[in-house]
């Protein structure tokens, strides 16, 4: 994954501290680079999601959060349907022996505001047909509390198996990841000038970022020894090139309308 591209926990299903801690550590070099691509030590990213797009033609299309045993959050550029399929507990998707959950979708909602050709509010919800079953790998995690600031620089951490340059054929097999600074919406404006809005989050121009594969993913920061999720890799340079910020939808400024997806169905 090069290039650009692309809480208050949530607790429907668990308890509050129940999210954002992997029982398998990352390990996270430099706090490197999707560009040359760092594999993800297996089972440590427990709420990343490969969506995918039946069971038996497994095409990887895009990325998604688990935030309860029963939701999964995505892009809505994705634009996933009721027919795809939500995997978990993935790590290595060449590989036949891990123990995955292949979970069929009940109903996709797309945020009402979605603009596809701003990309504005790119936010989708993924209710599950059953709900996921959390263990080892497969874990929750917390989302950014409505409102949340945050300063630029944090170091935060995305992953996916997005491309690892803009031109390759294919996409790892591997999960990868990436730490990447947040840049504050002043900040991003100097580099995508009258394209960031209130419902965006900007991160990388640091040497990696994310790239085509990896929308609808995670971008997490770790706080109070919890990982929250802050941000879905929504678009970027269409090269993938690591000196421009890639574009996240903002979780802090969707959080309302995820709550009120989530409550009442």
């Amino acid at each position: 994954m090069t290039g650009v591209w692309l809480l208050a926990c949530l607790a429907l299903g668990t308890a509050a501290q129940d999210c954002g801690v992997p029982q398998i550590q990352p390990v996270i070099t430099g706090y490197a680079r999707i560009v040359n691509g760092e594999e993800a030590v297996p089972g440590s990213w427990p709420w990343q999601v490969s969506l995918q797009t039946s069971r038996l033609n497994s095409f990887h299309f895009c990325g998604g959060s688990l935030v309860s045993e029963q939701w999964v959050v995505t892009a809505a550029h994705c634009s996933t349907r009721s027919s795809n399929v939500v995997v978990l507990g993935e790590h290595d998707r060449s590989s036949s022996q891990e123990d995955v959950q292949k979970l069929a979708i009940q109903k996709v909602f797309t945020h009402p505001n979605y603009n596809s050709e701003t990309t504005a509010n790119d936010v989708a919800l993924i209710k599950l047909a059953t709900p996921a079953q959390l263990g080892r790998t497969v874990a929750p995690v917390c989302l950014a509390a409505a409102g949340e600031q945050y300063q630029g620089g944090q170091l935060c951490v995305t992953s996916g198996w997005g491309k690892t340059r803009y031109n390759a054929l294919t996409t790892p097999s591997k999960l990868q990841q990436t730490a990447l600074p947040l840049l504050t919406n002043p900040q991003c404006e100097t580099r995508w000038a009258g394209k960031i809005l209130d419902s965006m989050i900007c991160a990388g121009a640091a040497g990696s970022s994310s790239c085509m594969g990896d929308s609808g993913g995670p971008l997490v920061c770790e706080e109070s020894g919890a990982w929250r999720l802050v941000g879905i890799v929504s678009w970027g340079s269409s090269r993938c090139a690591t000196t421009m910020p890639g574009v996240y939808a903002r979780v802090s400024e969707l959080r309302p309308w995820i709550d009120s997806i989530m409550a009442s169905n």
